[in-house]
């Protein structure tokens, strides 16, 4: 966005009046000499000047939208209080309050990332045949998955965006994105049960982290049903336009949303580039990118559209490369497997004795890097993490040739473990010529007594999703996969006795044993792109 052939004038504090008499506030932002111009509705819980003002309200209305970017509801000047996810009769009044409204002139677009873009798959199969257009950014229709990824707690990012909201309605209100993240790790390390760490945290009982504590990954309960939103993707009439990142909390999600769209017969537009969630440099690309599609699906004007609707960023190769959907077209899955001798590549494991380690709850296994929410997620070196004994570590010969993986990722992985109760984290990483270890997806899978199934010598074939990606392994590094039963604190503790999550404090060890025969093949299923 580098010209602007509007000036702008902003009226503030905009009254918007709910169904239960709660009136929220907007800023609308209008380009001069514009008459009736296309709508742009953004709904935010963090806040709608500075920052978000510039960067959503003036960079849209200098180009000829008008913008109304709004609080939700509990902050910033908004009435009632902050129900966090509960965000779809809150979003349809507005629609219906801003058609109403004089200045109104007959379309409308919804733009925002993260939490922003929740707030738009809320009301978007809703929100009527004038709603033309969504440009969404590292966000998800449902978040539960996120909250429980692979049936694990993200206590990190769930306990941190808990944290932030509830600072954001104090005195550090203008420096709660520093602080939550430095309160949250305090708390995670409290060793105090991680039911009382908002209370360490935040200095009181967070009602959001609570119930999202207590009611688990299930979906069906009220709790959840009412903030999943995946069920009517395929529904949106919208043209929509995703933005994501390679290591961004969400990405898996977001890609079941344009598989949803793809499924129903629409058509999205989709770029994933080398971000985590919280990185700065994917929000002038997002902007730029929801722009053009502004233009062309509320002006008529295509001249900014890219051909393909797919393009991706290739780690590791550090370029951007087109297709015309996702998965690619003449990717190819392959079986890595895990081998004796701690080794990993195509050819069929051999007989062999399982490899053991031992994982105890009172020393969990750490993390170093993979996506978070507030943090800075880009690849880190592992070696630290690939010393203890209780990683076990698998390493493919040198590469002769590069080697571009590029899709889905996902780990079958044969396991006994002494205790029902544990979890299982498989990661990837690129081993470079001098040893650096850098990590480049990875995923994490809870077991529960009898799920998976366990056989008559207790061992169970567990499938763990991985993050997907897309990346060059080059000429003369190596594929490496770690397997581990911790990522702490990233996922929460499995303290391996199933009492309640909030409440537990009995740690048990649990002794693993991984099996790599042929009888019981555990492997990676990597993505292998056409070159």
């Amino acid at each position: 966005m580098t010209r602007f052939p509007h000036r702008v004038v902003v009226h503030k504090d905009l009254p918007v009046p709910m169904p239960d008499g709660v009136v929220l506030l907007a800023d609308r932002y209008i380009p001069i000499g514009v008459s009736a111009p296309p709508a742009i509705l953004i709904r935010s819980p963090y806040g709608r000047r500075g920052l978000f003002g510039y960067a959503y309200g003036r960079a849209f209305a200098r180009h000829g939208f008008q913008v109304i970017l709004q609080s939700c509801r509990g902050g910033f000047g908004s009435g009632g209080e902050l129900t966090p996810l509960d965000e779809q009769d809150d979003g349809l009044a507005t629609v219906e309050w801003m058609r109403a409204q004089p200045w109104y002139g007959g379309s409308f677009a919804m733009h925002g990332p993260s939490y922003l873009g929740y707030a738009q798959w809320a009301i978007a199969p809703h929100a009527g045949p004038d709603l033309k257009a969504m440009a969404t950014q590292v966000t998800a229709s449902q978040f539960r998955d996120a909250a429980y990824v692979g049936g694990s707690f993200a206590l990190e990012a769930t306990l941190s965006w808990s944290t932030l909201t509830a600072l954001m309605s104090g005195p550090l209100a203008g420096a709660a994105v520093l602080f939550a993240p430095r309160r949250t790790q305090r708390a995670v390390m409290s060793g105090r049960p991680v039911g009382e760490f908002d209370l360490l945290a935040a200095g009181r009982t967070l009602p959001f982290f609570q119930e999202v504590l207590t009611h688990h990954a299930d979906p069906a309960v009220p709790f959840w049903k009412k903030r999943d939103f995946s069920a009517t993707v395929g529904e949106v009439d919208a043209a929509v336009t995703m933005t994501g990142g390679w290591y961004d909390v969400f990405l898996p999600w977001q890609l079941k949303d344009y598989a949803a769209m793809r499924a129903a017969g629409r058509r999205p537009h989709l770029t994933i580039g080398p971000w985590h969630h919280a990185d700065v440099r994917h929000g002038r690309l997002a902007n730029l990118d929801a722009l053009h599609w502004f233009r062309a699906h509320l002006l008529g004007d295509v001249s900014g559209l890219r051909a393909s609707p797919v393009r991706l960023y290739v780690t590791g190769a550090g370029m951007w490369r087109d297709y015309e959907d996702w998965p690619v077209p003449g990717m190819t899955r392959r079986r890595w497997h895990l081998q004796p001798g701690f080794r990993l590549g195509e050819t069929g494991p051999a007989d062999s004795p399982p490899d053991r380690y031992r994982y105890h709850p009172a020393r969990p296994t750490p993390v170093i890097g993979g996506p978070t929410l507030l943090g800075n997620s880009a690849p880190r070196d592992n070696r630290r993490l690939e010393a203890r004994s209780d990683v076990l570590v698998y390493t493919g010969e040198t590469l002769r040739e590069d080697l571009d993986l590029i899709g889905p990722v996902t780990a079958e992985i044969y396991l006994r473990s002494s205790t029902p109760y544990t979890d299982l984290v498989v990661r990837v990483c690129d081993v470079q010529p001098d040893g650096t270890s850098l990590n480049v997806c990875e995923g994490v899978r809870r077991l529960l007594p009898g799920l998976p199934p366990v056989d008559e010598e207790g061992v169970r074939r567990v499938e763990v999703d991985l993050w997907p990606i897309a990346h060059r392994f080059r000429r003369g590094h190596r594929v490496r996969v770690q397997v581990a039963s911790g990522a702490y604190p990233r996922l929460a503790r499995n303290l391996g006795t199933g009492e309640p999550l909030g409440t537990g404090r009995t740690a048990v060890p649990a002794d693993q044993e991984v099996f790599h025969d042929p009888a019981r093949p555990s492997a990676l299923h990597l993505p292998h792109a056409r070159a």
